[in-house]
């Protein structure tokens, strides 16, 4: 069978990628047609579109780059109309996949959301055409069971989190070790998969670690942003520490050895959680986004860890609230105060019980199968 897959950011590229090995694995004849990253093309060959030209987030940064999106939105559905595939795959990126979405479901594909877009905590007005132009709905959140149960989606089904299988992967075939002879204990920063994200949060962590040379801390990079940019940041905050390094595509790397943990939220709260590193989560962005935001989102916290058992397993320092001071308080808990972090810990046991178990590639990879050939 043919199929269409759209993924528009970084953890939507590790998650296709995993699941174009569970498809092939169904389906070893599949034809593989796809939006997506470096991961996606080691499985199957290179990108229709990659994920660096589509990342924007935010509605001043989407506003600004309109006419690119608009561009990736005509092709698209040209490209759609010329392949003709059995079945159309979408991968988390809403604000894009949507309205494609759509454009297929008119012209007769079969449609397959992995990954729902977040629709429990704003744009609830998007179940309409949810349930209008989904064939079926693949969702990873066990805390949205509740919703999709009353939301009348029998389309939609939970699937467990990906992640599970991501890191036990890693655990299995991992042979990492910290070959540092620096004794000192190693935090992890994990400032983002975007560059807007990166400017915004990765100085105030690089001036944190300025204030502790006690700690080592590394950066975890991607190639994908390009090394000239992570180094243009590291230039620019004029801080002359020695304990700061940037390592590439080693997340899980420097999570295993990892003492705590400083995290753009995201994705990366979930995984450092999943490596059970204390941890506390930070975000700031587009003042006039998040305003609009406020607005619209009716939710109690932003990071996975917390949203999954709906408490305050972390501690979240957002916009005004992420600050040298708040920082500097939060960092001393995770590191120093025993009973904090203990109490992190039992936080994320709990976390990593409510998400279940193991295999959603491959029971999404099934469904997509089966939705293909009814």
């Amino acid at each position: 069978m043919k199929y269409y897959i759209i993924v528009g950011e970084a953890s939507g590229d590790l998650h296709g990628a995993n699941l174009m090995r569970a498809l092939l694995k169904q389906d070893p004849q599949a034809e593989i047609r796809f939006w997506g990253g470096d991961r996606m093309a080691e499985v199957a060959g290179n990108p229709v579109r990659h994920i660096r030209d589509l990342a924007y987030m935010g509605i001043v940064e989407v506003t600004a780059h309109l006419r690119t999106i608009m561009g990736n939105i005509r092709f698209c559905k040209q490209d759609l109309l010329q392949y003709h595939p059995d079945v159309c795959v979408f991968i988390d990126y809403p604000g894009f996949n949507m309205g494609i979405a759509k454009f297929a479901h008119q012209h007769g594909f079969k449609t397959v959301y992995y990954i729902s877009p977040q629709v429990w905590a704003w744009k609830k007005g998007r179940l309409k055409a949810m349930r209008r132009d989904l064939d079926a709905l693949c969702y990873i959140l066990p805390s949205e069971r509740d919703f999709f149960a009353h939301a009348s989606m029998p389309q939609a089904q939970y699937v467990g989190h990906p992640l599970l299988d991501e890191v036990e992967r890693y655990r299995q075939h991992a042979a990492i070790q910290d070959t540092s002879s620096d004794p000192r204990p190693l935090i992890a920063l994990l400032p983002g998969s975007r560059k807007q994200e990166l400017r915004r949060m990765l100085p105030p962590m690089l001036q944190l670690a300025a204030r502790h040379p006690e700690y080592r801390f590394q950066i975890a990079g991607m190639q994908l942003l390009g090394q000239a940019f992570y180094q243009e940041l590291l230039q620019a905050s004029h801080l002359t520490n020695d304990n700061v390094e940037v390592l590439y595509d080693q997340t899980y790397d420097i999570l295993s050895r990892s003492f705590a943990a400083i995290v753009c939220s995201g994705t990366a709260t979930l995984e450092t959680a999943l490596f059970r590193v204390p941890q506390m989560v930070c975000y700031k962005a587009n003042a006039i986004s998040i305003a609009i935001a406020r607005r619209m989102v009716h939710i109690n916290y932003i990071s996975l860890v917390n949203l999954t058992v709906d408490a305050p397993v972390v501690k979240e320092l957002l916009q005004n609230d992420f600050t040298a001071e708040t920082m500097e308080a939060e960092f001393a808990n995770i590191t120093t105060n025993e009973s904090y972090r203990r109490q992190m810990l039992q936080g994320y046991d709990q976390v990593i019980d409510i998400m279940g178990h193991q295999g959603a590639s491959e029971r999404t990879a099934q469904t997509i199968i089966q939705t293909a050939t009814k």
